[in-house]
């Protein structure tokens, strides 16, 4: 009978298994190994100028992983949901802004963290067609437009002085239109389906939520137009009169504000 020696297979097992060490440790190789957090996010910031996002995430959030306590970890934090803001993954965006609210709220860049956020919800839903086919905010969630209003309004409000409050507050002119007009398409709706109760519900809820918006002459004549068919003469000569005193809201059609934001602030290239 044929008899299998040990010495038949040690060769042969050995270069098998140097091999495999060998391999292991090739796919192990790791050219960030010797990065500093600075390293890391220099590299972000320079993926960040360049448009790609998706390095600069990565980069980012391994920064943050193997440096927790450095300086640039948190700035890392914040960079890391502008550039989710630029991936286009605004869920991603939206919980890393709530992370770094929640764990700095008295950082100095905190009034970028609501304005980022506003910025999140106010451009949900765009793609690369609104350059040929702009989007109408007013067909969005009503719950996403408002989110986007309070979160502009709570900037406004407790940083008054913000670099980022002027837009922020522009921005918040622009959403209560849409929300204004919103209500008037469904009251629009309604009249045509001469449902008079339902479109004067609807009308009146932009006079009195968003009485300043370009949209509040036209609610005033659906007013008018329901009150008179359903007999309510009274009402309507009082919203006539209302009307005789308000301007036409000529410019239903008011442009976007501008929407490219600038640079997430920096931190000092020696963070202490």
């Amino acid at each position: 009978m044929y008899k299998y020696t040990k010495a038949r297979f040690t060769l042969p097992l050995y270069l098998l298994l140097t091999a495999f060490l060998s391999a292991c440790s090739t796919m192990e190789t790791d050219p960030t190994a010797e990065w500093t957090a600075e390293d890391f996010y220099d590299e972000a910031r320079s993926s960040l100028d360049s448009g790609e996002f998706q390095t600069a995430i990565k980069n980012l959030e391994t920064l943050e992983a193997r440096f927790p306590f450095n300086p640039y970890a948190k700035q890392a934090q914040l960079d890391v949901a502008y550039a989710y803001y630029k991936f286009e993954e605004p869920e991603s965006a939206i919980s890393a802004v709530n992370r770094f609210m929640r764990l700095h709220p008295r950082d100095p860049h905190i009034d970028y963290a609501y304005y980022l956020k506003g910025l999140v919800n106010f451009n949900r839903g765009g793609s690369f067609l609104d350059d040929w086919y702009p989007r109408d905010h007013a067909r969005h969630d009503a719950s996403i437009i408002q989110q986007a209003y309070n979160d502009f309004s709570m900037l406004v409000r407790l940083y008054p002085d913000s670099h980022y409050a002027g837009d922020a507050h522009q921005r918040m002119i622009f959403l209560r239109n849409k929300m204004a007009q919103k209500e008037i398409e469904i009251a629009e709706f309604y009249i045509e389906r001469e449902t008079w109760l339902s479109a004067i519900n609807r009308a009146k809820a932009v006079i009195e939520q968003y009485q300043d918006s370009i949209w509040s002459h036209r609610a005033l004549e659906i007013m008018i137009e329901g009150y008179r068919n359903l007999g309510l003469d009274d009402l309507a000569t009082d919203a006539e009169r209302v009307l005789s005193l308000s301007k036409p809201g000529y410019d239903r059609q008011a442009p976007s504000p501008d929407d490219e934001l600038g640079a997430p602030p920096t931190i000092a290239s020696n963070p202490s």
